[in-house]
């Protein structure tokens, strides 16, 4: 199967990614395309999706710059660029447990330029 790949378009921020193989990329990957709006916690922008799934067996609190992270309890997007209100030092932890579905191709400290409202465009990428 082909590498599954989507780009976000977060206010003037554009980061595609590479979709892995679990349940959480499936079903996001089935919901494209769909629009949102960015929220911002420390260094992690996050956005609703239309897309609502249980924690898969490897769900972690905390995630590395790169890793999209899916928030269960918010069904949102969340990528991390650096500490959020929660870390411990310069850890990227999420609120809560989090799927990683998801690697940016491109860099996500991108996201530091992104305020909370603005407007987010996701879509698959042949």
């Amino acid at each position: 199967m082909a590498m599954r790949r989507l780009k976000m378009v977060i206010g003037s921020v554009e980061i595609r990614a590479e979709l892995l193989d679990t349940p959480t990329a499936d079903a996001l990957f089935a919901a494209l395309p769909f629009e949102s709006t960015a929220s911002t916690w420390g260094d992690e922008v996050y956005f609703a999706t239309p897309v609502s799934v249980s924690a898969e067996p490897d769900a972690r609190t905390i995630v590395e710059a790169g890793e999209l992270a899916f928030w269960l309890d918010g069904d949102s997007i969340a990528i991390g660029f650096g500490p959020t209100p929660i870390s411990r030092g310069s850890e990227i932890r999420p609120a809560s447990p989090a799927n990683i579905w998801g690697r940016a191709l491109d860099d996500v400290r991108m996201l530091s330029a992104v305020a909370s409202g603005a407007p987010i465009w996701v879509t698959a990428i042949d």
